[in-house]
């Protein structure tokens, strides 16, 4: 029960900390969310299959 009680309070820490985040910034968007971004996910460079984005381009299309 312990250990439930410890997972619990990181997991709500972990997700508080995602909504301050998202809460602070502008826009209040996750920044980074398309894979396209990131070369290791996408070596090939085909586009993002969420928003169309090629990894040339600077933001997600969708917001």
């Amino acid at each position: 029960m312990k250990l439930f009680i410890i997972v619990s309070i990181i997991l709500a820490l972990c997700i508080l900390g995602m909504a301050i985040k998202i809460w602070a910034k502008k826009d209040g968007k996750f920044s980074g969310t398309c894979a396209s971004q990131n070369p290791h996910l996408n070596p090939e460079g085909t586009p993002c299959s969420f928003c169309g984005r090629l990894p040339e381009e600077a933001e997600c299309r969708k917001s």
